[in-house]
């Protein structure tokens, strides 16, 4: 009967409606007593010798089980007034019984359950269990001349007849005492793991709501990625095909007809990927992941059309393929095609380039991109979306990304992404 370990858990007060529960029950036990006292005076049968006064008799039946109306509230002393009050009707030959009994159950059950310093009420515990088998020892010495043979002359039993009534009494008062520990420890026991259920369960909820939370900022993080990768680009080549419209529209009309009908075209592939996108975007078994977007078209059988576009723009574009291309996964071809496309607009819109090359390696284990161009150069701004829509999808498919000014003038996007099964444990 070991005390369980101290924790730092303290049990909830007992509620109001328990406590009420408590009264009620207390008055019905002590009601119940002094019934069972009145039917026990009635019979004459006083087993513990002459009895006291009536008064007393009703003083320490009342004193033994009245403090259960409080017994939750305060279960350290109502276990200790239960047991001297226990212990004092005895010595005075009150015939207590089966309720007074049950009582001192009770307080024993209730101070394991529910006693807060569970230090204390195990110690409290194991006192009163020790002084309880110390007073029925003494008890059987005080009236060992009334344990004489004649009291057993109806004995037949293989075993000692006064052997046999002290280990009776003695058994019975080890299963009751055992009894009541062990079951006000398990109440205290299911109650402190009832109360780590409830806090597991919240902190179940909290992180449920914190992975909802995460899933909405992804899947913004998704669309702002996806319209920057699907407009910027489009938009930016039709601006710089306009001007150069505006500006050879009175000199050489063809050159100003060729550039409107490429502005045509790029607005025609850019409305028809916004649609594709919000299609993507409306299905709601498509994910954020980077294979979750199975209805995006782009990859990079595409640059080739990247390029031209770019070629119309006005730039001197060289496009190289080295190494033996092999069949990507679509989401690895899509990341490498709009990480180009970006470089690419980004030196359409801000590099003030004359030429741009644009080199796709397969490599061993990965695909490498690289775009450098001409211009002016120069580090990229904090806040640039485009920067931090490549580093997303390189670093998406555990990949690296270089960006930054070259030594020799000019700007250069270098991505690399893993296309083997280490993949998956360098993006995690």
């Amino acid at each position: 009967m070991s005390t369980a370990p101290t924790t730092g858990w303290r049990r909830p007060a007992p509620t109001a409606e328990q406590l009420r529960a408590d009264l009620w029950i207390g008055l019905a036990v002590t009601v119940l007593a002094l019934f069972e006292l009145t039917l026990a005076r009635s019979t004459g049968a006083f087993v513990l010798g002459p009895p006291p006064s009536l008064a007393e008799q009703l003083w320490w039946t009342v004193a033994t089980t009245a403090p259960l109306a409080v017994r939750r509230r305060w279960p350290a002393a109502v276990a200790v007034v239960v047991s001297i009050a226990f212990v004092a009707g005895q010595a005075r030959a009150v015939p207590l019984s089966q309720l007074p009994s049950g009582a001192l159950f009770a307080a024993l059950y209730t101070l394991g359950a529910w006693g807060t310093d569970r230090r204390v009420a195990g110690r409290l515990r194991m006192g009163i269990i020790a002084t309880m088998f110390g007073w029925l020892g003494l008890s059987l010495a005080l009236r060992a001349e009334q344990l004489s043979a004649e009291a057993f002359a109806g004995a037949a039993g293989p075993v000692p007849p006064v052997l046999a009534a002290v280990i009776n009494g003695v058994l019975y008062n080890v299963l009751f005492f055992v009894f009541a520990y062990y079951s006000g420890q398990t109440a205290w026991v299911a109650a402190r793991r009832r109360h780590e259920l409830r806090e597991q369960a919240e902190e179940l909820r909290r992180s449920q709501a914190q992975a909802r939370e995460r899933a909405v900022i992804a899947e913004r993080v998704r669309i702002a990625r996806e319209l920057h990768d699907v407009v910027a680009h489009h938009v930016s080549v039709m601006g710089v095909q306009a001007a150069a419209a505006r500006r050879v529209l009175d000199r050489d009309p063809d050159k100003a007809r060729t550039a409107l009908t490429a502005i045509e075209e790029t607005a025609r592939t850019s409305v028809d990927e916004l649609r594709r996108m919000l299609g993507v975007l409306r299905d709601p078994h498509v994910g954020s992941g980077p294979d979750d977007t199975p209805a995006d078209t782009a990859g990079l059988d595409q640059v080739a059309a990247l390029v031209d576009r770019a070629r119309e723009a006005g730039l001197r574009v060289e496009l190289g393929v080295y190494g033996e291309p092999a069949a990507l996964p679509r989401s690895v071809s899509q990341a490498a095609y709009r990480i180009v496309q970006e470089a690419v607009t980004n030196v359409v819109k801000h590099a003030s380039a004359a030429s741009l090359d644009v080199r796709i390696r397969y490599l061993a284990r990965d695909l490498e991109v690289d775009v450098t161009d001409d211009g002016r150069g120069g580090a990229p701004g904090p806040g640039g979306l485009g920067l931090i829509g490549m580093r997303e999808r390189v670093t998406a498919h555990g990949g690296e990304l270089e960006a930054g000014p070259r030594a020799g003038g000019g700007f250069r996007v270098r991505a690399r992404i893993p296309l083997g099964v280490e993949a998956v444990g360098r993006a995690a």
